[in-house]
């Protein structure tokens, strides 16, 4: 068993590492999606918000909390400032610190390994995940937490919960559901003549890219090279995925897959899709390019909302959101992705209060509608949807419009769990992001199916 941990932890210092390297550029902080910050701006920012932490109540348990993102911490410090009004006889003394994305995991891993000097509470990010929860179930270093998230489950959208579980218990509870969807540039279609709504399917969406290219000169669409939030959520709406979740199995080079590749490769060759400029969607370089208004639409999280407000200001006013296309009449609208696991450690000094203080933080009625009036992400829970507080105008229904909660509304029940919890999960994203879609898309140097076979003849060595 020590072998295994130990070859665990360096198998998760390797992706860390090379995880780091998918990092946003360092910019003004923002409330980013989990692990996008820069170490730098993360670690800075967290010494400002530390500052600001009110005193303890006398008598308050100590809860540490450990994450890699300054909003996060603030978001968990102002809820640690409620429970203590809401709960006068069960108070905490929340003590939070942000760390650089693979400092903290690092530190983690290390202290959860030797039994020492873990928090109460530790932010994951989705990647790292399943280094935390491989192995038999005893072996876990995480609390299972189904005794607050099952009585909540009908209103939960279950499959981010998924994908922070493993032997029938779930570990980590998200901050957002990271639902899909397509951001798109309305005087762009106006310029073309496109109605945004004869789009359904991906089909319709290069036909329409064609027509934009004609009448504008530019790009419908605009392709990663370097990362895969371009592909995989293309891949995921298809019910595909990098392993077969059953049983484990890699299906990177699956014939869905292939041709979802192919069909990417496609688009740029025939030129109504273009290759990303920075390669990939929190560049500066694409910052700079999306808000010159050279590209009509982007496929991503809801939680890139906040990239546009801080990032692309030029573009208020003109963006609205929808649902992605589909590929089959009646197929998935979204998928959900990107994501971190707040779970609580097997050295918490009092599991039960840990426990209570995340649901109260982030799966209750009131924390999830904090996600997004705090943090700009769209929450877990679906029975919140029509509350005043989540409807009320704010800095993203001022840049986009209205239409944000009915993408809400409409893609919940298209979210599905990824395969994040397979141990390999690590190493065959940063196979996809860092060498398949360069080679295929960038430098042409392999074809779709050369690519993913490689990739998955690598991983399965691995196995």
């Amino acid at each position: 068993m020590k072998k295994r941990i130990i070859a665990l932890f360096l198998a998760a210092c390797t992706a860390l590492t090379m995880a780091a390297c998918a990092a946003a550029p360092a910019a003004p902080a923002a409330p980013a999606e989990s692990g996008d910050a820069s170490a730098e701006a993360a670690a800075e920012e967290a010494s400002e918000v530390s500052e600001g932490a009110e005193t303890a109540p006398a008598g308050a348990q100590e809860l540490t909390f450990w994450t890699f993102q300054a909003a996060h911490q603030k978001f968990m410090e102002d809820a640690a400032a409620r429970w203590n009004e809401t709960y006068p006889d069960r108070p905490i003394d929340f003590k939070a610190e942000t760390l650089g994305y693979d400092d903290m995991h690092n530190n983690l891993m290390i202290s959860l390994q030797t039994g020492t000097g873990a928090p109460d509470l530790a932010d994951i990010e989705i990647s790292m995940y399943a280094n935390f929860i491989t192995g038999d179930e005893a072996s876990i270093p995480l609390v299972p937490l189904n005794d607050v998230i099952e009585p909540d489950k009908e209103n939960l959208i279950m499959g981010r919960f998924d994908n922070y579980a493993n032997h029938g218990n779930y570990y980590g509870v998200d901050y957002h559901v990271g639902a899909t969807c397509l951001m798109y540039n309305k005087e762009i279609f106006e310029q073309a003549g496109v109605d945004i709504n004869s789009i359904k399917t991906w089909d319709d969406f290069k036909e329409a890219g064609k027509t934009i290219k004609e009448k504008t000169g530019k790009y419908i669409m605009a392709c990663e090279t370097t990362e895969h939030w371009t592909y995989y959520p293309l891949i995921t709406e298809q019910g595909s995925d990098f392993f077969d979740p059953a049983t484990g199995e890699v299906t990177l080079d699956n014939q869905v897959n292939i041709d979802t590749l192919q069909w990417l490769l496609d688009g740029i060759n025939d030129g109504i899709f273009v290759e990303m400029p920075g390669g990939f969607c929190h560049s500066e370089e694409w910052y700079a390019y999306m808000n010159e208004g050279n590209v009509a639409t982007i496929g991503v999280p809801l939680w890139y909302l906040n990239r546009f407000t801080d990032y692309m200001p030029d573009l208020k006013g003109k963006m609205s959101v929808r649902t992605l296309p589909v590929w089959k009449e009646g197929g998935a609208n979204s998928a959900g992705l990107g994501g971190t696991g707040t779970s609580v450690t097997n050295q918490a000094k009092d599991v039960q209060l840990a426990k209570d203080f995340l649901y109260f933080a982030k799966i209750s009625r009131e924390g999830a509608i904090r996600t997004w009036t705090e943090l700009g992400f769209d929450p877990i829970r679906k029975d919140i949807y029509d509350d005043p507080q989540m409807t009320a105008p704010n800095r993203f229904t001022e840049y986009f419009g209205n239409e944000i909660y009915d993408v809400m509304d409409a893609t919940a029940d298209a979210i599905s769990a990824l395969s994040t919890s397979n141990p390999l999960y690590p190493e065959a994203l940063t196979r996809v992001q860092k060498t398949v879609m360069f080679n295929v898309l960038s430098e042409k140097s392999q074809t779709p199916e050369e690519a993913l076979k490689q990739a998955a003849d690598e991983l399965r060595a691995m196995q």
